[in-house]
């Protein structure tokens, strides 16, 4: 055991639309090193800007972790067939902290407050580290659309949560974003 003291959690909390700038830097942060395997309207749209953030809490909540900035974020849109995360990001610097964990598990509690079951995303193949992520806390690859982002290529994973949890039928497939 080393003589330093433990880091105290960085706090997670519920965003507003005054984090909208801090929210769209983080995005394009965390993105810049795959805009390459990205097409050009497809990391826009991975990457928005301000105002489009600022939009997007009409959809559904947002949470933020804060350090001496926001250093990461993740929003949920509840639909029909469950609840859809996006926008999942944290910045470079920061991770490793279990930041990325934290987040989900915000989204994973509101989804459970409110009786939804089954939690969404899509994400790139390529990012490979985000998967990890998705896969240590539960969410499995499915074959459901969406299978792209103007043009870039996308997989879709979930995660059952309360009794169903680990029941998997076959042959029941996931609906996409819908």
């Amino acid at each position: 055991m080393s003589g330093r003291a433990a880091e105290p959690p960085v706090p997670i909390r519920r965003a507003t639309r005054a984090d909208a700038d801090a929210i769209a830097a983080v995005l394009a942060e965390a993105f810049q090193a795959f805009e390459p395997r990205y097409t050009p309207a497809a990391f826009r749209a991975t990457t928005p800007s301000p105002e489009v953030v600022r939009a997007r809490f009409d959809e559904g909540p947002v949470w933020v972790a804060e350090a001496d900035r926001v250093i990461g974020t993740v929003a949920a849109v509840h639909r029909p067939r469950g609840v859809y995360i996006r926008s999942m990001a944290v910045r470079p610097d920061a991770r490793g902290r279990g930041l990325g964990t934290r987040l989900l598990r915000a989204v994973e509690e509101d989804a459970a407050r409110h009786a939804c079951d089954r939690l969404y995303l899509s994400t790139t193949p390529f990012l490979d580290a985000a998967i990890a992520l998705y896969e240590r806390a539960g969410y499995r690859r499915t074959d459901a659309p969406p299978h792209d982002l103007l043009g870039t290529p996308l997989v879709t994973m979930e995660k059952r949560l309360g009794r169903d949890a680990g029941a998997r039928r076959p042959g029941n497939r996931s609906p996409g974003q819908g």
